[in-house]
């Protein structure tokens, strides 16, 4: 299996190896913009062996790895690679709750090959990772995000033209973020929490993702009909062992979708309290709430003003 890459309309590029599966756009000068994206393949080769490598220890609670050394070449946990490291950095601060690495998988791999655009030349760009991702912006640029919470209507709205957005914003140069990431219990990851989606905005997109896993873990409620299953159960490779994944919601009361946002919405406030986020945007079924940066969404067809 060797890593692939295919342009794509708009100037922009798919690579893709293995799980990995990036989607590349770009702006700038021709000749920056070739360099950056001829140095994004390169690195790209190489990431997927690098985190297989490694992965025995990445899927171990961050608790059981050491702190990071105080030597930057002296091996961290075991730990060689930059993308492996950053997931550790990532996720660390929520210790001593459960995480392990994997929580900022996809955001660390964005992260990683974001760094060939930061060069002169580039006005702005994006790497995004199966819906988590990473971006530069040049003084002065801005980059348009969109909010899209119902997963369980992808098909649907596919077949009718595309999903409708529930919302959108713009993102400044100075406004501190260069990472966004979703999670959920519709998504491609397993959630111990029932939000349709959470979506948040970090200084990194692998200090985004571990995140947005985190606090769409915290969006939960016990009610009927909630059904759980051993993550283990579903998944041989997952680095959730036994612990029970959310597979099924039905539709709540409006107390039961307010409770499990409340819950979630306590640990974005902390999160955005600690400098962990600027900010993050909240969806269980009706319920939903946006604090930070994420104040400034604008609703669309979704989400009630």
């Amino acid at each position: 299996m060797q890593a692939t890459r295919t342009p794509l309309p708009g100037e922009r590029w798919h690579f893709q190896h293995g799980p990995i599966d990036l989607v590349i756009g770009a702006e700038g000068e021709a000749a920056a913009l070739a360099a950056a994206h001829q140095a994004a393949w390169h690195r790209m080769q190489s990431i997927l062996a690098e985190l297989v490598a490694e992965l025995p220890r990445l899927r171990l609670p961050v608790t059981a790895l050491p702190d990071e050394p105080d030597e930057p070449d002296e091996l961290w946990g075991g730990l060689r690679g930059p993308v492996a490291r950053r997931m550790v950095q990532a996720c660390r601060p929520f210790a001593p709750v459960f995480i392990t690495p994997m929580a900022a998988v996809a955001g660390a791999v964005a992260e990683e090959l974001i760094e060939a655009y930061r060069g002169p030349g580039i006005r702005r760009a994006w790497i995004n990772n199966g819906g988590d991702a990473a971006f530069h912006l040049s003084p002065g640029q801005t980059l348009r995000v969109g909010l899209f919470s119902d997963l369980s209507r992808v098909a649907e709205l596919a077949a009718r033209g595309g999903p409708a957005l529930d919302g959108a914003m713009a993102i400044g140069a100075g406004d501190g973020v260069a990472g966004l990431a979703t999670s959920g219990w519709r998504g491609r990851s397993f959630s111990l929490g029932i939000a349709d989606s959470v979506t948040v905005l970090a200084a990194s997109a692998s200090q985004a993702d571990a995140a947005a896993t985190m606090i769409a873990n915290a969006v939960d409620v016990d009610a009927p009909g909630i059904v759980r299953r051993p993550a283990c159960e579903l998944r041989d490779d997952t680095d959730l062992g036994e612990r029970l994944v959310t597979v099924q919601v039905p539709r709540l009361a409006p107390a039961q979708q307010a409770a499990a946002l409340r819950a979630g919405l306590a640990l974005a406030r902390h999160c955005l309290a600690q400098g962990l986020i600027r900010g993050a945007a909240l969806v269980c079924q009706d319920a939903h709430a946006q604090v930070g940066l994420c104040e400034r969404l604008q609703p669309l067809e979704g989400l009630a003003a």
